[in-house]
Formats: structure tokens, C-alpha cells, sequence
């Protein structure tokens, strides 16, 4: 067990009135190999009843733990074994989706993740089948993300699987065009997934996990930020890495306090800490906003990547210093609609569509809550796609696109989600087609890096 200094802890919590500190989430990752039954039946049955079981507490446990320390712990949620896993035998992929809407709706959680397929070097008869569930499965529910990985640097990326995605894309979006194609931000395709990322929509439980692990995702950009301004404008940048790190050395402990007693209340094992500064739309809490006050007139200008560069860095140097047990994706979120910042500046015309994938090449995700028009083509989407995952195959990183094509909305429209996922100016997507690209189908073979062994 890690001693934590009450001073420490108590100067972390000082950030928390001002500064817009929070555990983003406490994820509960279920392994729920053991719920396979005969029929597709019993094993919504039997996912239900585990959920239920050992998830049941997850809430009041978070509730009780943010009232001790003081800190606000906005999300609880659970992760799953990849369900095109636990379905193989029996299929039924609706009825376990609508099972695990369920328990979520009962036990209180605010998102349930793992609504996942591993298919970056092949697609076998039953991943097709959930695949192809994938659109009505989420539009029918309230609380399920889905997740799937097409690439990764040791398997090269599955063409064949990124077509199929633009097109379930497209398609959830219509079937949520109702609510500004809403869906389409429960869905994310990968390269190189990990398995302990506590954070939606791409939250899903590893094969190597054990039956309960708690991991934690902790945020704070509004501190940085503050940080930084302390800090002052006449500070060199390595100053301003130091600080960085720093203050993420001190966020991340409080995660590491709050993991800790959470699995113990819980019983369940401690996973990770995952220090990914993700963004809210309140401002103050911003990653655009720590990029500005590094130097920047507006975020999306030159010098913008090599900023997140060394925001990235540093808060990935402090995070491992202060727990040793950091993982999930770490790092800094660039999501359009949730950050204050980036939405301002989509708004101006200084950050684009070809911008943020060169920042994603040093950031911690990818492409992440995007709005493009509703007509962009779906062979577009995977097109947009398989760049990213080139970028997470090549540079041997987790990569991932999250992307809206708002049902009926044009370039300079906004599409209003609400609540943390916030509002999504749309931004112009290249009018040149990629379609004979996407339509050759096939595997990228993975680079000559990947022979490590």
C-alpha cells in the first residue's frame, strides 16, 4: 500500500474549488467470460446477474469516497469483456446489449463500455455479426458504448473492417438523427485499443484482466492551466515542462488515493490510474486553453502540435512518478465538442480538420468528437479513419477516431449534445473521394518496426 503525505493531499484538494479538479471516473472493468450460457437467453441472463452483483455498490461507494476526501468523482462506470466474445456461441448480440442497458439503468452508472470487437487482422463469422449489430444496438440503448479495434502495429489494419465502419457510422447516425446523430459519440473505432482505459466510449475489460478491477481516470486541465499562468509568461519551456509535471505528479496521486480505497470497499482488484486531461465545455478547463497560455495566439496555430508534444510529455512523466501503476491512455484528450477552447477556435477558422490529426500524432487519442456534414460518404469516414490508424500503426501508439456526421447539417452549423459532450461546430471534410482506396479491401501488412521479437 502507497503512504501518502496529508499535506500533499490536502494542497491537491485546494485545486478543486477553483481549478475544476475531478476524478473524471471510476470504471469497475468485469470480466464476464464465466456468463456464457447456452442460448443468447440465459447469457443476457447471466450478464445482468454479474453486473448486477458486482457493480451494484459501484455508485454509493463513489459517492461515499467523494464526501470523505472532498473530491468530485463525476462519472461511475463499467467495463465488459468484448461482447462479440461472449455472444460467439450464441449470438443474440441485441439481446446482451439490452441487458447490460439494462443493469446500467439499475444499478445507476452513468456509462456501460465493452460493447467491443478485436478485429484488427481479421473479421471471423460471428465478429461479422456483431458488427452489423453495432448501428440499432446503440441507437436502442441509453448507456452502452461500443468500441472497435481495426488496426495495430504488430497486425497492420483491417481494411475491410475500417470500410464496414464508416459505413456503421453513417448508418447510427440516421438511425439517432433525431438527436443530432447522438449515437455516432457512443462509438469508436481504435488502432492499438488498450484494455484498462477507464474512459467512454472506449472502455472495454482486456482477456488479461482479472473477474473485478477498479480503475481510475483522473482529470485536471483547469489545474495545469492555473499552473502555467502562475508559472508566467517569461519561464523557458523547459520550466514549463517542469511545472507540468509537477502538477501532474499531484493530480495523479489523488487518483491513486481514490483507486485504492475504491477497490478495497468494492473488493475488487487496483487496476490503473489513467491521468488523460480530458476537457470539459466549462471554461477553465480547457486543453486548448493550456496551449494558449504556452504561447499560442489560438490553438490550431503553427506550433500548436509541438506544444501538445510537451504538454503530452510531461504529464506522462509525472504521472508514472507519482504512482506505479499508470496506464489506460494518460495523456491529453483533444475532443472538439467537449473543449471550450477548441470549440472557439473551430469557430474562428485557426484550427482544422488536418490540424488536429497532426496534433493526434502526439496527443493522446485521436480524432475524438468531431461533427462533419451529414452528406460526408461513408467510404469518407473510413477513409478519415484509416489515417488515423496508420498514424497509431506507424508511430506504434493508440490511436482513434470518434467522429458525428450530423444528420442534415452543413459546413457552420453546431450540433447541441449537452452535458459533458457539449457542442460540436461542423467542420469541412476534404471533398476529394477515397472511395477505389477504401474499396481494394484487404490487410495493411504492419510495418518492419513491429518485428521486435
Amino acid at each position: 500500500m502507497i503512504n501518502f503525505n496529508k499535506n500533499e493531499i490536502l494542497e491537491t484538494v485546494r485545486m478543486i474549488s477553483d481549478q475544476n479538479l475531478d476524478v473524471r471516473t471510476i470504471t469497475m472493468a468485469l470480466s464476464l467470460f464465466d456468463c456464457v450460457g447456452r442460448t443468447a437467453d440465459e447469457t443476457a441472463e447471466l450478464v445482468y446477474k454479474k453486473i448486477i452483483s458486482r457493480a451494484g455498490k459501484l455508485v454509493k461507494t463513489g459517492d461515499e469516497i467523494a464526501e470523505k476526501y472532498g473530491v468530485p468523482i463525476v462519472n461511475k462506470r463499467v467495463s465488459v469483456t468484448p461482447v462479440s466474445l461472449i455472444g460467439a456461441k450464441c449470438g443474440g448480440y441485441a439481446k446482451i446489449a439490452a441487458a447490460l442497458d439494462k443493469a446500467a439503468e439499475e444499478i445507476g452508472i452513468d456509462f456501460i463500455g465493452g460493447y467491443t470487437a478485436l478485429v484488427q487482422k481479421g473479421i471471423t463469422s460471428y465478429e461479422r455479426d456483431f458488427l452489423e449489430s453495432i448501428p440499432e444496438a446503440i441507437a436502442a440503448t441509453k448507456k452502452v458504448c461500443s468500441s472497435v479495434n481495426v488496426g495495430g502495429t504488430r497486425s497492420g489494419i483491417n481494411l475491410d473492417a475500417v470500410r464496414l465502419m464508416g459505413e456503421k457510422i453513417k448508418e447510427l447516425s440516421l438511425l439517432t438523427a433525431d438527436s443530432g446523430g447522438l449515437g455516432c459519440a457512443k462509438l469508436v473505432v481504435f488502432c492499438n485499443a488498450v484494455e484498462d482505459n477507464p474512459f467512454m466510449a472506449g472502455a472495454f475489460t482486456g482477456a488479461g484482466e482479472g473477474d473485478a478491477v477498479i480503475n481510475v481516470g483522473v482529470s485536471g486541465p483547469g489545474v495545469v492551466y492555473s499552473a502555467l499562468k502562475r508559472l508566467g509568461k517569461e519561464a523557458d519551456i523547459a520550466e514549463v515542462a517542469e511545472e507540468i509535471k509537477r502538477t501532474a505528479f499531484k493530480i495523479t496521486r489523488v487518483g491513486q488515493l481514490v483507486a485504492n480505497e475504491a477497490a478495497e470497499r468494492l473488493g475488487a482488484s487496483f487496476g490503473i490510474v489513467d491521468l488523460s486531461l480530458a476537457p470539459t465545455p466549462k471554461v477553465g478547463d480547457s486543453v486548448a486553453q493550456i496551449l494558449e497560455e504556452m504561447g499560442l495566439e489560438s490553438v490550431g496555430a503553427a506550433g500548436t502540435t509541438a506544444c501538445l508534444a510537451i504538454l503530452n510529455d510531461a504529464v506522462k512523466k509525472g504521472g508514472v512518478m507519482a504512482s506505479s501503476s499508470v496506464g489506460g491512455l494518460s495523456g491529453a484528450f483533444i475532443p472538439v465538442s467537449e473543449d471550450a477552447g477548441m470549440i472557439k477556435a473551430v469557430r474562428r477558422g485557426a484550427l482544422t480538420l488536418e490540424k488536429l490529426e497532426a496534433m493526434t500524432c502526439v496527443c493522446s487519442v485521436g480524432l475524438d468528437m468531431i461533427a462533419v456534414p451529414g452528406d460526408t460518404s461513408a467510404a469518407t469516414i473510413s477513409a478519415i479513419i484509416a489515417d488515423e490508424c496508420a498514424i497509431g500503426m506507424i508511430n506504434n501508439k493508440t490511436t482513434a477516431v470518434r467522429i458525428i456526421p450530423a444528420p442534415g447539417k452543413k459546413v457552420g452549423d453546431e450540433v447541441e449534445f449537452g452535458g459533458l459532450l457539449g457542442t460540436a461546430p461542423v467542420m469541412p471534410v476534404n471533398p476529394y473521394a477515397a472511395d477505389a482506396f477504401i474499396k481494394r479491401g484487404g490487410r495493411v501488412p504492419a510495418p518492419i518496426h513491429s518485428l521486435k521479437n
